[in-house]
């Protein structure tokens, strides 16, 4: 290890030790890599707050919306196929998508008035968040459908949770919702597999992503962490029985993965190295090149404001950055405040966990903790600091 690691190995152990020795975590696993090997690993606390076990580099966690570029990945490897069509009407693959309008607003009763979309919903849509969906926790007018509709929430996994309204019509701006959830079953529905069975096949296994699943096996769960809950007086609680479905009625591809910090690494690399992987090649190098840039035009990602105040906080990475979408990652198109040049790729999970991916520079990271809410306000910094010990 050189001078420079080293201090920069010194620099991030200190900050991470520190956040958990002042309780602003339980527990944190960070890892870093160029296109070769790691060249960051440290873990630190506990996974669950009054238990012994110590966070490890394989701690087990749930990864949510770290589960997308998985699930897009997959999808990508059919478009190479030609068995899907990113331009093409979605409710050729999946015709129950068909069926689902435009929200204008509600009667004096509370229910729900709509109309069919000007245009139809696109794979490409789905992949950028662009299709109109979005998700209860951000929208009251999501909530406000499914209580009028009896709806269930997405978290359920139940198939029924996948007909909630569009808010606005396909393509006409950039709202986070339950595109992916949607892009999996088209997959699903092209490939004749449930869609962790077609992953494990065709992605986690020659990505050598062993403990990353939709099912938590036994040798999992001995490894995993608990969720935390951020009371109003800032302290931790974890929640021992907050989990995603274990018989869900479908794989959740927008949010419903475990994994740990070295599988996604794993994933991280391959991106790094343009679709290969342990020698490889698991997508095309211009497959990885179209996912990596803009896909949505003049749409930019704008602030999610929150409706579900104990599961997420306001989220938006870098305000005032202009961000696009890939297929599917957020892009940053000018430096961002950690040091990320402009092209970088990130994502996160609902329970504050964070990826970022630089194609520039040929280095990304995994940060994984197990707190709600999303963007927590001691999370969230601790990983823009080790983020940024990376152009420091």
């Amino acid at each position: 290890m050189s001078t420079d690691q080293a201090s920069r190995k010194a620099r991030i152990d200190a900050a991470l030790r520190g956040a958990v020795d002042a309780g602003d975590v339980p527990g944190v696993v960070a890892v870093a890599t160029d296109r070769q090997s790691v060249i960051y690993e440290g873990a630190f606390g506990k996974r669950a707050l009054g238990q012994p076990a110590p966070m490890t580099l394989d701690t087990v966690v749930w990864i949510a919306s770290m589960t997308k570029a998985i699930t897009a990945a997959g999808v990508m490897q059919l478009v190479e196929q030609g068995k899907l069509d990113l331009d093409a009407p979605a409710a050729k693959v999946v015709p129950d998508i068909a069926a689902i309008q435009v929200l204008e607003g509600f009667d004096a009763g509370g229910q729900p008035r709509t109309r069919p979309p000007r245009r139809p919903i696109t794979l490409r849509h789905l992949l950028t968040h662009t299709a109109g969906f979005g998700y209860e926790m951000w929208s009251t007018d999501v909530a406000n459908y499914q209580a009028a509709k009896g709806v269930p929430g997405i978290i359920s996994c139940e198939n029924a949770a996948l007909m909630t309204p569009l808010l606005f019509d396909p393509g006409d701006k950039w709202y986070y919702g339950i595109n992916i959830d949607w892009a999996g079953k088209m997959l699903e529905a092209v490939s004749g597999q449930r869609l962790g069975a077609y992953l494990q096949k065709n992605l986690l296994a020659p990505l050598g992503m062993t403990s990353t699943a939709f099912k938590i096996t036994p040798d999992m769960r001995t490894r995993l962490a608990k969720i935390h809950q951020r009371g109003d007086d800032g302290a931790l609680e974890p929640q021992m029985e907050l989990e995603i479905p274990q018989e869900p009625q479908f794989d959740m591809g927008g949010g419903g993965l475990y994994s740990t910090a070295g599988d996604y690494l794993q994933f991280v690399r391959m991106i790094l190295n343009r679709g290969k992987a342990n020698g490889q090649q698991v997508l095309k190098p211009e497959t990885v090149d179209l996912m990596s840039r803009n896909n949505m035009g003049n749409n930019r990602v704008t602030m999610l404001t929150t409706a579900a105040p104990p599961l997420t906080n306001d989220a938006e990475f870098f305000p005032g950055v202009p961000k696009s979408w890939g297929l599917s990652f957020q892009i940053n198109e000018e430096k961002a405040p950690t040091g990320r040049p402009a092209g970088g790729l990130m994502w996160a999970g609902l329970a504050n966990s964070y990826y970022w991916i630089d194609p520039t520079n040929g280095i990304g990271g995994v940060y994984l903790t197990q707190i709600l809410p999303f963007a927590d306000k001691k999370s969230l910094p601790l990983y823009y600091a080790f983020e940024s010990a990376f152009y420091s």
